[in-house]
């Protein structure tokens, strides 16, 4: 758990800095290979047009035992925050990237496991995948989390490890509660300010002290609306 957090965290960090410096990579930190190959109704779906967008970049097969217990996750997950914003992106989705050679069971299997989000592509090649080819896959199933720029924030992020993260980055919602307790203070502060102000003034008769008199009445009432 935590070295999942300290990898989050300095993913955060180098994110950062990635606008000035974007190494194409595989490790955090790095910008994520840019890949584009077909759907199984043959449209084309590139990776980088996903950007601003959080994308788990996630390899997969029909065939593959481990990867279709995985999905219910998967699922799961794209369901929670695919409509949630992020620090790094705003919403999230899945780009599907299927080491099978069968068409039929691919498109089966999509099926079967409910794999509802749209970016599922493959080139049927197998484990002669350029894809995998591109990102040293050696076993699956295994992803990739970027953020909004394309910038690699998580790695093979199984179970729980794969809603930590993205909640680790998501912004939350803030109650109307907070938000109004905010504002309170804010103008507490704007009072003292003018309040200071006038007392600074020395002409008590001139259009600037008039003005901060209509302030701090202004300011008064708003703070005595809020109470209520």
């Amino acid at each position: 758990m935590k070295q999942i957090f300290y990898r989050l965290i300095l993913a955060f960090t180098l994110s950062g800095l990635s606008v000035q410096a974007q190494t194409v990579g595989l490790d955090i930190g790095q910008k994520a290979p840019d890949v584009s190959f077909q759907s199984p109704d043959g449209k084309t779906y590139k990776l980088s047009d996903l950007k601003g967008k959080i994308v788990l970049i996630d390899f997969w097969a029909a065939w593959c035992s481990p990867c279709r217990r995985e999905n219910p996750n998967v699922v799961q997950v794209y369901n929670t925050y695919k409509d949630k914003n992020f620090k790094s992106g705003q919403g999230y989705t899945v780009y599907s990237i299927s080491l099978d050679k069968d068409k039929a069971a691919w498109e089966q299997a999509i099926k079967d496991d409910g794999l509802i989000w749209p970016y599922h592509v493959s080139d049927l090649m197998h484990w002669k995948s350029e894809a995998a080819k591109i990102y040293q896959v050696r076993g699956i199933p295994t992803n990739f989390l970027i953020d909004g720029n394309g910038i690699i924030i998580g790695k093979a992020l199984r179970g729980d490890q794969l809603s930590q993260a993205l909640e680790a980055i998501v912004i939350k919602e803030r109650s109307k509660t907070e938000i109004e307790n905010d504002l309170k203070l804010d103008m507490t502060e704007l009072l003292k300010k003018v309040e200071q102000a006038m007392e600074q003034e020395a002409d008590k008769k001139s259009a600037n002290y008039k003005a901060l008199l209509v302030q701090q009445k202004q300011v008064k009432k708003a703070i005595s609306i809020m109470k209520y």
